[in-house]
């Protein structure tokens, strides 16, 4: 009869948890949201961020606000949200850095895959290879035969070691089996003004930040980085397209919550997000941004993370690329 009793209530008990836990999803959010941004205002993650949180709020039915928490690579603010309430109520968005940052960083103060719990994709974004006009290289293929005439004597600078800007480069250079010198900066903007004066001799900024000085003519757009042409530079072609077919690189940003956050929880989060990356008018905001909607499930999230971690932590031990 006890093990009758037992079992009658364990079944009662996870009932009663499941019924809780759909009510929970059904009045969430009660309060606002907080989404940490691990960079300063102004950056892609940031731009990304904004360009979803006024309609996200909206379709959830409550209140997301932006909180930006920059540091160590984007690693301050994430770990914010790995230590916050597993509750919905503190989430966070990072870019494709969630999977570079453990290859690159000896010490994590967080265990990405066991840590946090992916709510969905959000968006992706290309890169440009872009010369000054001082280089005499007028395609990719003419870049790649200077580069491997002159090992280490053309330069490249990037947002700063384990900036998608570096990675891009690391990857690029991997694949074109080139040496070309790395020259970091604090930022995407420094980089990207000391190419057009010729103090570096090539970058490989987000588009949407190069796309300016390509069209007034101060930078030559070589290829973009991803696997189609860009709606920014449409005929500047895809780096496949220019002789370079195993290339590609494409930054990306996901939102995530702490692991433990209530699964219904995160799946109002995940389909209220896709509801808004769906709608017209997001997704016109957001490629005029040079951002490509990604709506997804979570986990699809999660698996993207599952293959991208080893990957970069082979590219970042065989480049011997380091955070300093």
């Amino acid at each position: 009869m006890k093990r009758i009793h037992l079992a009658a209530f364990v079944a009662t008990s996870f009932a009663c948890a499941v019924v809780m836990g759909s009510a929970s999803a059904q009045s969430f959010p009660q309060r606002p949201i907080r989404l940490i941004v691990p960079y300063a205002p102004g950056g892609s993650a940031d731009i990304a961020a904004r360009l979803v949180t006024d309609a996200w709020s909206k379709n959830l039915g409550g209140t997301i606000v932006v909180d930006n928490r920059a540091g160590a690579g984007g690693n301050i603010g994430v770990d914010a949200v790995a230590k916050s309430a597993p509750d919905g109520y503190t989430i966070g968005l990072q870019t494709v850095s969630l999977a570079i940052n453990p290859g690159l960083f000896p010490r994590m103060p967080y265990d990405t895959l066991k840590d946090l719990a992916p709510i969905g994709m959000v968006a992706g974004s290309q890169h440009v290879l872009v010369v000054n006009n001082k280089i005499p290289a007028k395609n990719l293929q003419e870049l790649i035969a200077l580069a491997k005439a002159k090992p280490d004597k053309l330069t490249y600078g990037s947002a700063g070691n384990g900036s998608t800007f570096h990675m891009s480069a690391e990857l690029f250079k991997s694949v074109a089996n080139v040496s070309i010198v790395h020259v970091p900066y604090r930022g995407g903007g420094p980089a990207l003004v000391d190419t057009i004066a010729g103090q570096v001799d090539m970058s490989f900024p987000v588009i949407s930040a190069a796309q300016q000085h390509v069209l007034a003519g101060k930078l030559t757009a070589l290829a973009v980085t991803g696997s189609t042409r860009s709606p920014l530079l449409p005929n500047v072609p895809t780096a496949a397209e220019a002789g370079l077919p195993g290339y590609n690189f494409e930054t990306w940003f996901m939102v995530f919550a702490p692991a433990g956050t209530p699964k219904a929880v995160i799946d109002k989060l995940n389909t209220t997000l896709n509801a808004t990356l769906t709608a017209e008018a997001t997704k016109d905001r957001m490629i005029k941004e040079g951002f490509e909607p990604m709506p997804s499930t979570p986990e699809a999230a999660r698996k993207r993370l599952e293959k991208e971690l080893p990957m970069w932590a082979q590219l970042i031990k065989q480049r011997g690329i380091t955070a300093e």
